[in-house]
């Protein structure tokens, strides 16, 4: 085989296709962001961040900057190694005790990524779990999906938040095989919530475990930003839950939580959590500052609706074709990889506003977006600026309006 060519020809194919993907160097000066400086093939520039996960920029407060500070000159910059071989410090311990309170389980796990976490545990139920069947919904994450696929168990796909599909396809399964039922509270594309209770219903009805990722929810939802099963008061029927460090509370690194048999079965037969070296303590500790003060920041919670509604209804004014929802996340849709790029780039070089463009395999080819979220630190004459901006690019490459200035119709599914 000549190895050679086959790379160079799938890259060949993939640029061909419109998919290819450049990275932007983006320096988010902590002094002046959404405002940020981007080094792109040698030309540097001040530019506007649009599409940043650090929600609510907890990665930039000063007291979480100054533990990870102290917690480095403590103990230095790395681990050490695994959990079970010298990895483990106080600050994993006490994180994970304060995630286990967060979503009121007995016990929680750190991972180093939210995507680990979702991969390495559902591989591990799944190849542990004999006859185990998967239900799970057609827009999952892609780590959730893959810790599935690598198990390769029965996996049953549902219909995008629909229950009236899960309870079919799950009343026709096996009624003595073991069960687990794997959604997201709030889907990263969509910013669509999925029907909690009915899906509780359905898995207490079978006999199923719940398995829940909440990593868009969590900091941003609920009481104290406990995520939305504790906004529904939902907590107690959801059997293990999936977060993130990395988003909402400006940190690294992923977690589940659930009760203290799962979270100690999956921390000693789970080999992404056994054989790999755990977070340094320094952003453990920043995590735990970053969490407490999440919880007192309602405010920053509350001004992340109102400037979102603020950016949908000028989107509705401008009659650009979006997703409406209830969330921060604001999909905006073009449809095309070409022209998601080329109105990404005007964008930046005409108004130095930087989104990114999300296409395949991030979401399905047909289905190219804009993926907008807004944080605190973003104005009203920065959502001015961005709308302005967004109105300009439509009207200087003639793309189509939209006569109800809404899309109703969620993408098609995943890659399963």
């Amino acid at each position: 085989m000549n190895y050679k060519k086959f790379f160079s020809d799938e890259l060949i194919s993939l640029k061909s296709q419109g998919l290819y993907r450049k990275f932007r160097a983006i320096n988010r000066n902590k002094s002046s962001f959404p405002k940020a400086t981007e080094r792109f093939e040698g030309n540097q520039r001040e530019v506007e961040v649009w599409c940043s996960n650090d929600y609510l920029n907890l990665s930039q407060h000063p007291e979480v900057t100054k533990t990870s500070i102290n917690v480095i000159n403590e103990l230095g910059t790395g681990s050490g190694g695994t959990r079970n071989i010298s990895g483990t410090s106080t600050y994993h311990v006490d994180l994970e005790q304060l995630l286990a309170d967060l979503h009121k389980k007995e016990s929680a796990l750190l991972f180093p990524s939210a995507y680990t976490a979702n991969q390495s545990t559902l591989w591990t139920l799944c190849k542990n779990l004999e006859g185990v069947e998967i239900f799970s919904d057609e827009l999952n994450h892609a780590s959730l999906i893959q810790g599935i696929k690598n198990a390769n168990v029965e996996c049953h796909v549902f219909r995008h938040n629909d229950t009236e599909h899960l309870e079919e396809l799950i009343n026709n399964a096996n009624a003595d095989s073991p069960k687990i039922i794997v959604f997201e509270s709030l889907y990263s594309m969509e910013g669509l919530r999925s029907p909690l209770q009915k899906i509780i219903e359905i898995a207490k009805k079978y006999n199923a475990l719940t398995y829940l990722d909440e990593v868009h929810s969590v900091g941003l939802y609920g009481p104290e930003g406990r995520g939305i099963t504790a906004e529904k008061g939902l907590e107690d029927d959801i059997d293990i839950i999936n977060g993130t460090l990395s988003k909402a509370f400006g940190q690294m690194g992923g977690y589940v939580a659930a009760s203290a048999d799962v979270i100690d079965y999956i921390r000693s037969f789970a080999p992404g959590f056994i054989f790999t070296s755990s977070m340094n303590p320094s952003v453990a500790a920043a995590s735990i500052t970053s969490i407490k003060i999440a919880m007192e920041s309602e405010e920053l919670r509350d001004n992340i609706r109102i400037n979102s509604d603020r950016i949908r209804l000028g989107l509705r004014d401008l009659q650009i074709p979006f997703l409406e929802n209830d969330s921060h996340i604001i999909p905006i849709h073009l449809y095309d990889p070409r022209v998601c790029k080329e109105a990404a780039n005007l964008l930046l070089e005409k108004h130095g506003i930087y989104i990114q463009p999300i296409f395949h395999p991030t979401v399905p080819k047909g289905d190219e977006r804009f993926r907008v979220t807004i944080t605190p630190r973003h104005e009203a004459s920065d959502i001015n600026h961005f709308l302005d901006a967004i109105d300009d690019v439509w009207k200087t490459m003639g793309l189509k309006r939209s006569d109800a200035a809404k899309e109703d119709k969620p993408a098609i599914s995943r890659i399963y």
